[in-house]
């Protein structure tokens, strides 16, 4: 609707969890290089928290579309309600097989023959439930036995939890403690810090080939960052309907009014949490790198690359994957 009045190319404020306008703080960044550890290392359960719109949606598909489909094949879980029966055929029709048979017994027969065969091929197998927070404790555990299936070297099937934030009280019970015993990566994303909520907009501006400048003045990104509490998906819901707004004015400014005239009709309060108080900066990230993650020649190789993912502040988990990579003097600058 807007996009010839402001000189856009593509809506830089869309809700679909859309991989080239992934704006990555040092959290993503690390949870990015890890997600692409586990899978390529084969490392089991890994686990990615974070607040509804953080961005884990829109992590789990840059992973998708940074590993060649030669070296991993994908099985992606988008609504985990599901009963036992029905999560096994959905893991197994998402993965291609066709004519599932009705028998538990026949499909987990099925699923281990297909996720040999494809270790057989070099292929790595991932299965990514999103929303895992509405996993019941049931499913869960029956997520865990499909974990059991491996070699005498490798686990066959990596498996990636990504939920919000009630998913690691879940993982916490002591129930539980089967599952998280087998977790090898536990990452948690934060919303933005209020510093980078402009460098967020100019980034998804300049990837949407804005040919202005960015029509939001200061004032009116500061109210942005307040009322949104730093989460991405609000951010996105608010700046799109005031560029709406604007567009409906013939305004090619958006102030701290049209910001307000927004956060009344969507009933959007000011977020009780200031975004960014003592969080670290995100980190500058060229334009050419931000738009394609590393292309990995096979599952084990080019692990190298995967360190421009990683924040330069020292953290317990840079240190890890750093290790992982064999580049541990790059943690420790």
């Amino acid at each position: 609707m807007y996009l010839q009045h402001f000189g856009l190319e593509k809506n830089p404020f869309s809700l679909t969890p859309d991989p080239r306008f992934l704006f990555l703080t040092p959290r993503h960044r690390e949870a990015l290089a890890a997600l692409l550890f586990a899978v390529t290392e084969r490392k089991g359960f890994m686990v990615m928290t974070g607040d509804a719109g953080t961005g884990k949606t829109t992590l789990v598909r840059k992973l998708l579309l940074s590993i060649p489909i030669a070296c991993a094949q994908f099985s992606v879980i988008v609504n985990p309600a599901l009963n036992r029966s029905e999560f096994l055929e959905c893991v197994l029709m998402d993965f291609g097989v066709e004519n599932v048979p009705e028998s538990k017994a026949m499909r987990l027969s099925l699923l281990k023959k297909f996720l040999l065969r494809a270790h057989g091929e070099g292929k790595t197998s991932v299965l990514v439930i999103d929303e895992a927070h509405l996993l019941t404790a049931e499913l869960t555990d029956e997520i865990r036995l499909l974990s059991n299936f491996e070699t005498s070297e490798q686990k066959l099937l990596q498996i990636i939890l990504a939920g919000q934030n009630e998913l690691n009280a879940v993982l916490n019970l002591e129930s539980m403690r089967q599952v998280k015993q087998r977790v090898a990566i536990r990452m948690h994303i934060e919303p933005l810090p209020a510093p980078e909520v402009k460098r967020y907009l100019q980034t998804r501006w300049a990837r949407a080939a804005g040919r202005h400048p960015l029509p939001f003045s200061d004032d009116a990104i500061e109210l942005v960052a307040r009322s949104s509490g730093g989460i991405p998906r609000v951010i996105n819901v608010i700046c799109d309907a005031a560029l709406v707004n604007a567009y409906g004015t013939g305004a090619v400014v958006v102030g701290p009014r049209q910001i307000q005239e927004v956060l009344a009709d969507l009933q959007i309060t000011p977020s009780l949490r200031t975004p960014g108080l003592d969080a670290p900066a995100a980190l500058a990230m060229p334009r050419e790198k931000a738009l394609g993650a590393p292309r990995l020649e096979s599952p084990a190789a080019g692990l190298k690359s995967l360190e421009r993912y990683l924040p330069e502040k020292k953290t317990p988990m840079r240190f890890r994957i750093a290790s992982w990579f064999g580049a541990t003097q790059t943690a420790t600058k």
